[in-house]
This record gives C-alpha cells, structure tokens and sequence, in this order.
C-alpha cells in the first residue's frame, strides 16, 4: 500500500478504538464536562442545608417546614437577592458581599460574590 493509505487506515483505526479523538471532539466533551460540573444540584437545599455555587438565578422548592414552599435566589456584583415564598406568603431578603441574614427559617451566609459568581450556603435555623 502507498504510504498515505496506510496512515489513513491507522488514524481511522485509532478513531474507532477511541485512541485518537476527532478534531474538535476533546474540547466539546470538555465543555459539556464543565457546564455539567457547574450546575448546582438544588435538589439537595431542600431540607434548608447546601451551599450553592450560581452562576446565573435560580429558583427551587424547599419544606414547608421553613413555612415557605420555593427560593429564589438572583444576584448582582453587589447584592443577593434571595425571596422566598409560599401559599399567602412572601419573605426577601437583600444582602452585600459578606453578610448573612435569613429567608424565614433558612439562614444564608454570603461565601463569594461577585457579577459572574456566588457562593452561598444555606443552613436551617430551627
């Protein structure tokens, strides 16, 4: 076989094994691995204790028990803006880089903020 031939059937070989990935396949895995690694699991502040890595607002449910039913938290360079709610209910709060304050009975502590990110985390009070 000519020379080229073969370097072809080798590369389309290492393909089909999965030893040499197609042009463009590693950084889209990559990205998809990122955005994936980044979604904050929200399932997991239901009982009022997680911390929270946002990059973007968010809204979930969380027990009766705090007598709201859903977060919503959104937020700025400056400010977390965390309103909670439930049948007849709303409660807010707004807090700066640092501080901490509380949604009913879910306690917040601001961990990092800024435009892009915020790092929260929430704890039950009672």
């Amino acid at each position: 076989m000519p020379p080229r031939i073969t370097t072809a059937l080798a590369v389309a070989a290492s393909v089909v094994a999965g030893t040499l990935a197609p042009a463009g396949y590693a950084s889209a895995a990559a990205a998809t691995d990122a955005s994936a690694a980044a979604k904050p699991n929200l399932r997991a502040c239901y009982d009022g204790r997680c911390k929270l890595t946002l990059t973007k607002r968010v809204s979930f449910r969380v027990s009766s028990r705090f007598g709201i039913t859903r977060l919503a938290i959104s937020f700025t360079g400056r400010t977390l803006h965390v309103k909670g709610t439930g049948p007849g209910v709303m409660s807010e709060a707004f807090l700066g880089k640092g501080s901490s304050g509380s949604v009913n009975d879910i306690g917040i502590r601001i961990v990092s903020l800024s435009s892009k990110k915020a790092v929260i985390r929430l704890v039950p009070q009672r």
